[in-house]
C-alpha cells in the first residue's frame, strides 16, 4: 500500500475525532446553561504516533439553545500530501433535540457539503427531517416515528444519560438519509493522563453504523471524565494502516 493511500485511508476517518466534540461539558437545563456559555477544546491527533492533525471544539450555550462546531485539520506535512479541512456544526434546540447540522468536508480532492433540518416532532404526527446535498442540488424529506438526532447532537444528549459500566445506553441517529439505533456500551473506569493533566474518566465504546462525519473503523474507545461535566479527554482507535490516538491539549474546562 503506497504512503498516499495510508494517508488518504487515515484522514477519512479524522473526522472521528469530531466524536470528541460531542460529549460536553455543560448539560441544557443545568445552572450554568442560564447565563451565555463559550467554550473551546483543542485535541491533537496522532497516527501511529506522529502528529498528523489537531481537532477544535468550539461550544455556545445561550438561553435560545446551543451549538457544537468542529474543525479538523491535517497537520502541515501531512497537507502536503493530502490536506484536510472538515467542518460541522449542530444547532440544538432548548429541548436538546437539533434544529440543523451542516457537514462541509475537504479530504484532498474528495468534497462533501451538507444540510440537514429537523422539524419539531408534534405529539400524534411523524418528525419532518429535510436532507440537503448542496454540491449536487439533491433535496429529499423524510417522515420519522420518534424524533432523531444528528451524529452531533446524538452523543451530546448522551451526557444526560447515567453511564453505568457494564450497561449500554442507545440512541437513535439520522445520518446518511437512514434512522441508526446506536449502541453505546459503557466499559469501565479508569485514571488517564493526556497533555491537559490528569483525570478519572469512564470509558465508552460507541458501535457506529453510518458514516456521517466517521467511518466505521473498527472498535473506537472514549475516555471521558467522571463527574457531571462528561467532556472526553482521549479517544483511541485502531485502522487498517495502523493507531490513531487523539488528546485534550487544553480547554475550558
Amino acid at each position: 500500500m503506497t504512503k498516499y493511500r495510508q494517508l488518504k485511508i487515515f484522514f477519512r476517518i479524522l473526522g472521528l475525532c469530531s466524536l470528541l466534540s460531542v460529549l460536553c461539558p455543560v448539560l441544557p437545563g443545568s445552572p450554568e446553561a442560564a447565563q451565555p456559555v463559550n467554550k473551546k477544546f483543542v485535541y491533537y491527533i496522532y497516527w501511529s504516533g506522529i502528529r498528523a492533525g489537531k481537532a477544535v471544539l468550539e461550544y455556545k450555550s445561550t438561553s435560545e439553545g446551543t451549538t457544537i462546531s468542529t474543525q479538523v485539520t491535517s497537520a502541515a506535512l501531512i497537507s502536503l500530501f493530502y490536506k484536510v479541512n472538515d467542518f460541522a456544526q449542530s444547532a440544538i434546540e432548548p429541548d436538546g433535540y437539533p434544529g440543523s447540522f451542516i457537514l462541509k468536508v475537504r479530504e484532498g480532492f474528495h468534497r462533501r457539503n451538507k444540510a440537514t433540518y429537523f422539524e419539531s416532532k408534534s405529539i400524534g404526527r411523524p418528525q419532518k427531517v429535510i436532507f440537503h446535498n448542496i454540491l449536487d442540488g439533491e433535496r429529499v424529506e423524510y417522515y420519522l416515528d420518534k424524533p432523531a438526532y444528528d451524529p452531533l447532537s446524538a452523543f451530546y444528549a448522551m451526557t444526560k444519560m447515567p453511564l453505568e459500566v457494564g450497561r449500554s445506553e442507545y440512541i437513535d441517529i439520522f445520518d446518511n438519509k437512514k434512522l441508526w439505533k446506536t449502541e453505546v456500551q459503557v466499559l469501565r473506569r479508569e485514571r488517564v493522563r493526556v497533555l491537559a493533566g490528569e483525570f478519572d474518566t469512564i470509558v465508552i465504546r460507541p458501535i457506529l453504523k453510518s458514516e456521517g462525519i466517521f467511518l466505521k473503523t473498527g472498535d473506537i474507545y472514549i475516555w471521558v471524565t467522571d463527574d457531571d461535566r462528561r467532556f472526553p479527554v482521549l479517544l483511541k482507535s485502531k485502522v487498517r494502516v495502523g493507531h490513531f490516538t487523539a488528546v485534550l491539549a487544553e480547554g475550558d474546562y
